[in-house]
């Protein structure tokens, strides 16, 4: 594993949300009920920003197609596909996908993530 240290614990208070950027990833930083998630922040659909998605039994929501993930795990709990009036460009990216999810741990006062 190799692990970054990305921001201060004081940084992200319960219920706070940070988006923080590692390389050449945007990571969305939730403190959900006394746990760190960190999570790609784009929605598998289309890359749209999962910053504003409510959080749902343990799941982000995606607050532009309303589909759901598993905060730790990363699997689609509930998937919204385009309808087929849509087409065929965007039924491929419809196909359900799971949000990449990172290890994440509290220390010295640090949030630190892997992203590998």
């Amino acid at each position: 594993m190799s692990w970054t240290k990305v921001l201060s614990v004081d940084a992200l208070a319960p219920g706070a949300r940070e988006v923080v950027k590692v390389g050449d990833r945007k990571i969305l930083l939730l403190n959900h009920e006394g746990q760190m998630y960190a999570v790609d922040n784009a929605c598998p659909h289309l890359k749209l920003s999962l910053k504003k998605g409510k959080i749902v039994g343990g799941a982000i929501v995606c607050p532009w197609h309303r589909s759901a993930f598993d905060l730790s795990t990363g699997a689609a709990k509930d998937w919204s596909p385009w309808p087929p009036v849509m087409g065929k460009v965007m039924g491929m990216v419809s196909q359900e996908k799971p949000l990449s999810v990172f290890p994440t741990r509290v220390e010295e006062g640090s949030i630190w993530i892997d992203v590998n």
